[in-house]
């Protein structure tokens, strides 16, 4: 007899592991996501990621406000007695009822290397923090954030190239086959689950919009490392004549400028940094403006060698 299991999440990054084992043959019983949300100019309310995929899949959806104290959605989930409740991004704190349920357990895909990373924006900060290797890992929750036995892992490099837009889908993928193995290794009793060194865990925080906000006191790799991990959102930006500059894209220079000093050499727009260190703008948006190269901004707003972004 197959598997049966519930499957919670919200996200893109959660289909690829949905589809992943339905492909599979797992019997997916119900998929729980957020309720829809207002998006887009006219807020018309659109559903997740998640519920679309569900939904062309012909798989039930049901999308509860809360689940802590909804007897309905506790009744609904009981009589399913799944063996197994998939977690992917969710974004729900998962309630002991539904921990103590399933007979194999809560089993959540989380896309760092536990214990490090724990939180809501791993693969962010992996980027950010300046990591060459991640990966993905596979847990069984408990009461805590992201502190459950672990049960598989797999790792994967970094790319020096890799923003948070390029690497999600990629761990979204090596996290789908992982998921599908575990659950088949767990049926079958060949993992033995291992506790998590709490001494070895670091945090990776929800993102806020003042977490892209560049500080130039900051060495170069170091900026860099955190404008491709906040990407989309909240992205890095800065100040030029007290309006708002977003900077999408960056390379370490070799020069030597005080903090936030912009050099204008050859068509090309320099800033220093922290430690002696220096960035080269290459692509930038200026408030209101669309995206453009940084030779376009030196053309069109004209910066001076010593004026200061951030001010």
């Amino acid at each position: 007899m197959s598997q049966s299991l519930v499957f919670c999440g919200t996200p893109r990054f959660a289909v690829t592991t949905l589809e992943a084992l339905d492909h599979a043959g797992f019997q997916v019983a119900l998929v729980v996501t957020q309720p829809d949300k207002p998006r887009g100019r006219g807020l018309a309310l659109a559903p997740s990621p998640v519920k679309e995929s569900a939904l062309a899949i012909q798989l039930p959806v049901t999308q509860p406000e809360s689940i802590k104290n909804n007897d309905e959605f506790r009744a609904q989930l009981t009589a399913l007695k799944p063996d197994t409740i998939v977690v992917v991004g969710y974004g729900r704190i998962i309630p002991q009822w539904m921990i103590d349920l399933p007979r194999l357990g809560n089993i959540n895909l989380h896309a760092s290397l536990l214990p490090k990373y724990r939180g809501a924006a791993p693969i962010q900060w992996a980027i950010a923090r300046g990591e060459t290797m991640t990966g993905v890992t596979t847990m069984r929750i408990d009461a805590g954030l992201d502190t459950g036995d672990i049960l598989l892992q797999k790792e994967t490099p970094i790319n020096p190239t890799d923003t948070a837009e390029t690497l999600a889908p990629a761990l979204a993928a090596i996290g789908a086959d992982l998921m599908v193995d575990t659950l088949r290794r767990l049926d079958a009793g060949t993992i033995v689950p291992r506790a998590q060194d709490d001494a070895k865990a670091t945090l990776a925080p929800i993102l806020k919009k003042e977490d892209g906000r560049i500080d130039f006191r900051q060495a170069a790799q170091e900026i860099g490392n955190r404008l491709r991990g906040f990407q989309p959102w909240p992205g890095a930006f800065t100040t030029f004549r007290h309006k708002n500059l977003h900077v999408w894209e960056t390379a370490v220079a070799q020069h030597s400028l005080r903090p936030g000093e912009l050099l204008v050499e050859g068509g090309r727009l320099f800033v220093g940094c922290g430690a002696g260190t220096a960035l080269e703008l290459l692509t930038v948006q200026p408030e209101g403006k669309k995206r453009m190269a940084s030779s376009d901004f030196v053309h069109g707003y004209r910066p001076q060698n010593g004026e200061k972004l951030g001010l």
